[in-house]
């Protein structure tokens, strides 16, 4: 699923995230959504969430449905 769509986006939900000090490298974190702080319906980049660790990020795959 695409993590680029809010709708797609919950909390609960478990995802992939790229860190902004992560983003050269791409290297991914997982980790399960506690809120959405992207406002907009879509992000070229993938929407920014708040994991439940504290870890901020941009959804770049979503792990489960």
């Amino acid at each position: 699923m695409d993590g680029r769509n809010r709708n797609n986006i919950r909390p609960g939900l478990e995802v992939a995230i790229v860190l902004k000090e992560d983003q050269r490298t791409g290297e991914l974190t997982e980790g399960i959504v506690r809120n959405i702080l992207t406002n907009s319906q879509f992000h070229p980049h993938g929407i920014k969430v708040s994991l439940t660790t504290g870890e901020v990020g941009r959804v770049k795959e979503i792990r489960e449905e």
